[in-house]
């Protein structure tokens, strides 16, 4: 242990000596915040949604036969019995059609009948868009239903949650922080270890005694500090600049911020182990650690609006699984049983990096 903390205190000391390193650590990932969550606004045309029909009558299933002919909305199983707010908090989905028992009574009558609608509106835009094609489907029915000089039969009451100011601020913001925190610290972890090849200056590592284990955890142990430092600064923004606040238990955050500190650090350094070269590491930095969580970690977009080709792709992009977990923890709240087993995958992830940059510096110290 004594090992590791010395090669992780070089590491840091380091990085504290080059001004460049340390404005790559900690201005860069604060601007990039900024400057990309104020700059996107991109929209959505596809939302998961829940039904709870407490009525059952014709008229509440031709209802949602409407809903279901709409290429916005795509109902998911749910239990009529079951708090529709849940499916919201656990994101299975992100709104919630509820129809009173009334319903059939009331358009029988010829009388005003109101359903409601929840949005999930962490998503600013979607929540605008649904709110909007929501009341185009209900006055499509409206129009197959109304007589001559009758008034609309139906009328939705529609809540936002999580977001109701529909901040776009609020929902990319979290996105950003993750981008972050992916890019930086990998391009640092991946520059510290080739450029130890580049210049054979591993060649000094190799004829010491430090082991493979030990050299690789003293620069994680370095990059998980700069990444700390890095989700103070930018944690501080988001709760001020931003307006988030913690919602629910926080600890599914604080557990998934160490291990997805452990994650982008063995991905730089398996990076920088298996590429001795600068220029050759920045360049699969940007792919594994820019690209791909920029595009296909549901940051800018849902990822159901991936097309499927693609789309399998994302289930093995780490930045998904963290940007899911803090927008949970700043703007849903559903903890643990929400975000458990995307905790663990970040971990299982970050295993997976860790195991493949040891293979390459496993012959650091043969055998006697």
């Amino acid at each position: 242990m004594r090992r590791v903390l010395a090669q992780a205190r070089k590491e840091l000391v380091q990085i504290v000596r080059d001004r460049m390193a340390l404005i790559l650590a900690l201005v860069l990932p604060a601007f990039l915040l900024l400057l990309m969550s104020t700059a996107i606004s991109l929209t959505v045309d596809e939302m998961p949604m829940v039904v709870q029909n407490l009525d059952g009558s014709s008229a509440s299933i031709r209802l949602l036969d409407a809903f279901r002919a709409s290429l916005t909305f795509k109902i998911v199983p749910w239990s009529v019995d079951a708090n529709p707010e849940r499916a919201l908090s656990s994101g299975v989905a992100r709104a919630a059609l509820i129809v009173p028992a009334h319903f059939g009574r009331d358009m029988t009558r010829g009388g005003p009948a109101a359903v409601q609608l929840l949005v999930d509106a962490s998503d600013a835009n979607t929540a605008q868009q649904v709110s909007g094609y929501a009341q185009q489907v209900v006055n499509s029915y409206n129009i197959g239903l109304a007589a001559p000089g009758r008034s609309a039969p139906v009328t939705a009451a529609i809540r936002l949650w999580f977001n109701p100011g529909r901040d776009s601020k609020k929902f990319y913001g979290p996105g950003i922080f993750v981008l972050a925190l992916t890019l930086f610290p990998t391009l640092l972890a991946a520059l510290a270890v080739s450029k130890e090849g580049e210049e054979k200056t591993i060649l000094q590592v190799y004829v010491s005694n430090i082991s493979a284990h030990e050299y690789l955890l003293g620069k994680i142990v370095a990059i998980m500090v700069v990444f700390a430092c890095e989700a103070v600064i930018l944690m501080a923004l988001l709760l001020t600049y931003f307006g988030l606040n913690l919602a629910g238990d926080p600890t599914p955050f604080v557990v998934a911020s160490i291990l997805y500190a452990f994650c982008v650090a063995s991905f730089g350094v398996m990076v920088g182990a298996s590429i001795p070269n600068q220029l050759g590491a920045v360049a699969v930095v940007a792919l594994g650690g820019f690209l791909l969580v920029f595009i296909l970690s549901g940051l800018l977009f849902p990822i159901e609006n991936i097309p499927p080709a693609l789309r399998w792709m994302s289930n093995f992009v780490w930045g998904r699984y963290y940007i899911e977990v803090v927008r949970d923890a700043l703007l849903q709240g559903g903890g643990w049983p929400a975000v458990w087993y995307k905790v663990g995958i970040i971990g299982l992830i970050g295993s997976v990096f860790y195991s493949a940059a040891w293979w390459n510096m496993r012959a650091m110290q043969l055998r006697d």
